[in-house]
């Protein structure tokens, strides 16, 4: 009769995809809002891994997302910024890295977060886009280009 063998705690946490995107160093407690930020319910048929509070030297902690057969875009990437400006995102190809790059925010962002003022007119019926300066990479600080209501970290939360 043969043996099997019971796999290593190491093979237990994540295994490697041949295909797809793995975001790394993401901050403790964030990978449930990189999910919410990219879309990612389950029902679209992906293999999603993700482990939490996973020792890392440059964080402490942080959380890791792996997405099998998706190429995460540039903007995509931008959002996971937002709450992530430390992430780095790798894009996988028959199980090597052929792509690294950094989550980094631009100095202006448009279409996502909404505006968290009611009153500004990017909330309204017209058909304006909302639009972001950067003030700040961390802690967050974003300026409404209309309004010029500042936003925080914890208000684009607030909206997933």
């Amino acid at each position: 009769m043969e043996q099997i063998r019971a796999p290593s705690i190491e093979e237990l946490r994540i295994r490697k995809i041949k295909n797809g995107t793995v975001i790394d160093h993401l901050p403790q407690h964030s990978s449930l809002i990189v999910l919410k930020i990219l879309g990612i319910t389950g029902k679209e048929g992906n293999i999603v891994s993700m482990v939490m509070n996973v020792a890392s030297q440059r964080l402490g902690k942080k959380d890791i997302v792996k997405v099998e057969d998706r190429e995460l875009s540039a903007q995509e990437a931008d959002k996971i910024a937002l709450i992530a400006p430390k992430a780095t995102i790798n894009i996988i190809r028959n199980y090597e890295v052929v792509e690294k790059r950094r989550a980094k925010l631009p100095n202006i962002i448009k279409g996502f977060p909404r505006c968290a003022n009611p009153a500004c007119v990017s909330n309204s019926s017209e058909p304006v886009q909302s639009t972001f300066h950067v003030e700040r990479e961390e802690p967050l600080r974003l300026r409404c280009h209309y309004c010029n209501y500042i936003m925080e970290k914890e208000d684009i939360l607030q909206q997933f």
